[in-house]
């Protein structure tokens, strides 16, 4: 319909006709009313649009409006339902959230509190310690100091008499002296009799016996904040004990744990809690072992036949398929051929709720023992071991002593052609030889500072003539022995300063770390100097206690550079390559490297003394990976080098052995 509306600035009758705005059920096209809708364009059309859609399928558009509306009712009622599901989930995230900062409140406060209460110890064992010193330094000093200021008397009397008798005796004899020179006589003659101490009454000894190596070993392990990025919904169980049970005899359960992304889990201490329900509703208890890699496993034993349940959660969640229905029965059957990735996807889930069930078999604090471990669920093989937490140590070797296998500061290592390992044992002045199974075979070194003898041993090493390299801090020599542990010769007399590390380049070349010079010197075997290289400093071409040296494939020398916390690569003729690391206690960083080794691939293996642990590098510098030392930790690594099949043998100095990793396989 048209509109009629007077022009504002006409004075005259007239009026303008206006188009009227088209109605919703208007062609926005042609304008025209709109009658079908196309199901395939979604689109509504007019008497006009419709020969462009003649071959198209259409209905009516009320019929395509009243589809709609269901349609669009029906995706409502879809999200709707998934509400209280949704707040559900967030009440449970939410709770996590504040249970959380809980924890880390509570554990602040316990660290806080705990190293209050050890600094306030260690105060009032520090106002012990002086007090006993006072005590006993008065008791001491009051002895010494009365028979010092008696004997200062007598000496200060004598020294008197006799000067008075020298000025009597340079006068002329008379009689008006002789009652004078009587009473001098009598006072030489009790001064010569007085019975003065000239020997000490007390010694002047006090030392302070403080073993802090315990301590500080302690103090280096003390606490560490544990957790896990294992999530409920990704991780899953496995293996026999889902599929069928044998009255009376254990079944088993492996439980592998993964992150939210579906990656496995490498590390344990995960809460775990598994409940099996008998068909009356009681649990029936059972043991779940943390292998400390990601998996667990849950034992259990079942009294009869029937319908039972299993429900694990992690961290109070249901992991996927939780809860399981479990077949059980009363005589063997045949091993099944599942394999282990679907054994779970066998498991029926239950439909039993045990929501209310109080939690048991938590794995933190149980029990280690030796299991089957699913490996394959982790995705990489799983190595022999002999330790019941899993990590790389083959063996350990030696205590703290001076007889054959035991060490006092055992500082280099080095591993010869024959498969033999060789331990620079520093304070008990000699080279220690063991088979490559940590059997001792032998040892030579004499103390003493003439050629052959060995003063401190620091660093050892074999030259492919099978002679033995040492580096002799004390002595400030490098000594050259016979395979069989014979003196051959020395070098480096006048010139080191103090050695600390040995190794051979490919062209037979002897190289040594002076740490006190701060050098790095080249010696042909004979003794001639061929280079030298390096000063005391910060610099990219300067040392600060620089420890020990390895050479690459290419015959360049990698140094551990000790108080620069870093790791530097040179040529042969001391022209600087690469320097990695920084001081601290992350990836690629360190607290003092010391050993160093490099392995058939170019990796560099340094020996992270001050952080206890050993690091892997690649050829240009970049972090790799750790060998895992969790089992029995190092403290004060030194020495490091690679034996012949593929191990890694580092001395454990503070320790007082030298352990054997597995590391190439």
């Amino acid at each position: 319909m048209a509109a009629h509306q007077h022009s504002p600035d006409s004075s005259s009758e007239e009026c303008t006709v206006l188009e009227a705005p088209p109605t919703k059920d208007t062609c926005p096209q042609h304008g025209g009313k709109v009658s079908d809708y196309c199901q395939p364009c979604a689109r509504a059309l007019c008497c006009e649009c419709t020969p462009e859609h003649s071959e198209h399928p259409r209905v009516p558009i009320g019929e395509a409006l009243e589809q709609q509306r269901r349609t669009l009712e029906a995706g409502m009622r879809a999200a709707h339902d998934r509400l209280p599901q949704i707040s559900a989930a967030a009440v449970v995230v939410g709770e996590m959230v504040q249970q959380l900062a809980n924890q880390r409140t509570a554990i602040e406060e316990d660290i806080l509190s705990s190293f209050e209460d050890l600094h306030k110890q260690l105060d009032v064992r520090k106002s012990v310690l002086l007090m006993e010193l006072e005590v006993t330094f008065g008791l001491k000093h009051k002895v010494l100091q009365s028979q010092l200021e008696s004997l200062q008397q007598g000496e200060g009397a004598v020294s008197s008499a006799c000067a008075r008798t020298e000025e009597v005796l340079a006068m002329e004899a008379c009689a008006d002296n002789l009652e004078v020179e009587l009473d001098l006589k009598g006072e030489l003659e009790e001064l010569a009799r007085r019975g003065l101490s000239c020997q000490p009454e007390e010694n002047d000894q006090l030392d302070l016996v403080l073993e802090t190596d315990g301590l500080r070993k302690w103090i280096h392990n003390l606490g560490t904040i544990v957790t896990t990025s294992a999530v409920a919904s990704q991780s899953e169980a496995m293996g026999a004990g889902l599929e069928q049970s044998i009255v009376g005899l254990p079944s088993s359960v492996t439980i592998v744990t993964r992150d939210k992304s579906g990656g496995a889990c490498k590390s344990g201490n995960a809460i775990l809690s598994a409940e099996v329900f008998t068909p009356d509703g009681s649990i029936v208890d059972g043991e779940i072992v943390d292998h400390k890699n990601g998996t667990y496993e849950f034992v259990y034993v079942l009294p009869k036949e029937g319908d039972f349940s299993l429900a694990l959660r992690l961290y109070d969640q249901h992991i996927k398929g939780s809860p399981f229905k479990l077949s059980v029965g009363t005589s063997q059957v045949s091993p099944s051929t599942t394999t282990p990735s679907n054994s779970a996807a066998n498991a029926t889930p239950s439909t039993g709720s045990s929501e209310g069930a109080k939690r048991r078999g938590k794995s933190p604090g149980q029990k280690k023992k030796g299991s089957k471990r699913a490996s394959s669920a982790l995705g990489t093989p799983r190595r022999k071991t002999q330790n019941p937490i899993e990590d790389d140590l083959i063996f350990r070797i030696g205590t703290k002593g001076r007889n054959k296998g035991e060490f006092t500061n055992l500082q280099g290592v080095a591993a010869a052609a024959g498969g033999s390992i060789l331990i620079a044992d520093s304070n008990n002045q000699c080279v220690q030889v063991f088979s490559s199974q940590g059997e001792f075979k032998s040892r030579f070194g004499v103390r003493g500072r003439s050629p052959g003898q060995l003063q401190r041993p620091t660093g050892v090493a074999v030259h492919g003539s099978g002679d033995i390299i040492i580096a002799d801090y004390d002595n400030k020599w490098v000594s050259i022995f016979s395979s069989d542990g014979k003196f051959k010769a020395k070098l480096g007399s006048g010139r080191l300063m103090g050695p600390k590390g040995v190794s051979v380049d490919h062209e037979g070349h002897v190289i040594v770390v002076d740490n006190k010079a701060c050098t790095v010197f080249i010696f042909q075997l004979s003794g001639k100097l061929i280079t030298k290289f390096g000063s005391r400093g910060n610099g990219d071409k300067q040392f600060a206690g620089p420890h020990f040296a390895a050479v690459n494939k290419n015959n360049e020398i990698i140094v551990t550079d000790f108080h620069n916390h870093s790791v530097k690569v040179f040529t042969p003729e001391g022209e600087l390559l690469l320097k990695f690391g920084s001081n601290g206690e992350g990836n690629g960083q360190f607290n003092a490297p010391t050993g160093v080794a490099v392995d058939t691939n170019g990796n560099i293996i340094v020996a992270d003394w001050g952080n206890s642990r050993i690091q892997v590098f690649d050829g240009s510098g970049s972090f790799l990976s750790y060998i895992n030392t969790s089992a029995d930790p190092l403290y004060g690594p030194q020495g490091l080098a690679l034996t012949q099949d593929g191990h890694v043998v580092v001395a454990d100095s503070g320790n007082h052995c030298f352990k054997v990793y597995r590391y190439l396989q």
